[in-house]
């Protein structure tokens, strides 16, 4: 009996050393570092993110006429001052001359496109169909993309590098909803 009381502490012992032991390398690898040796910041930290969160959610939040163009014209409205928070930021805490030019050029090129699509809105009356509410599905499925790629980029707290990896992301939901 002693012998088989042992053999099962022994054999728990056996298993748990290396759960332990396991876990205890995970604890300490879990650093602030990746695999590149950057520096990380967490994502509900990071303000680039933040910004690209609150426009998602501005989006999420809208009601869609089921009009394709209308429906269209109004996410980008705030798809493009997502960006334009996103470069001012840029312009604001950014210190790398060829990113701050871009971002200025961004705001300036979506500040004027914010004017043409708000035009559009005004004169134009929604007329909903079965494709504008198969477009608003297939849209709401390319920021859903755009977020979770987002929340998968390696952010570092540098507002260079976190402008530009997140503008990637944000331009290519523009072009799929496009």
């Amino acid at each position: 009996a002693f012998a088989t009381t042992k053999r099962k502490s022994m054999t728990k012992t056996n298993i748990l050393i290396p759960c332990l032991f396991a876990a205890s390398l995970a604890l300490i690898s879990c650093d602030d570092d990746n695999e590149a040796g950057l520096k990380t910041q967490a994502h509900d930290d990071n303000e680039m993110m933040s910004a690209m969160h609150a426009m998602s959610a501005e989006m999420d939040a809208m009601t869609m006429t089921k009009d394709a163009d209308h429906d269209f014209a109004a996410m980008m409205k705030m798809h493009h001052q997502g960006a334009i928070e996103m470069g001012n930021l840029e312009l604001e805490k950014g210190d790398d001359a060829t990113i701050r030019s871009m971002a200025q050029m961004m705001i300036d090129m979506q500040q004027a496109e914010i004017q043409e699509l708000q035009n559009f809105m005004s004169s134009h009356t929604p007329v909903a169909s079965e494709e504008g509410e198969m477009w608003g599905m297939e849209a709401m499925q390319a920021m859903d993309r755009m977020d979770k790629n987002a929340d998968l980029e390696v952010l570092t707290g540098d507002t260079d590098h976190d402008m530009a990896i997140l503008m990637i992301n944000h331009h290519q939901s523009a072009m799929d909803m496009a």
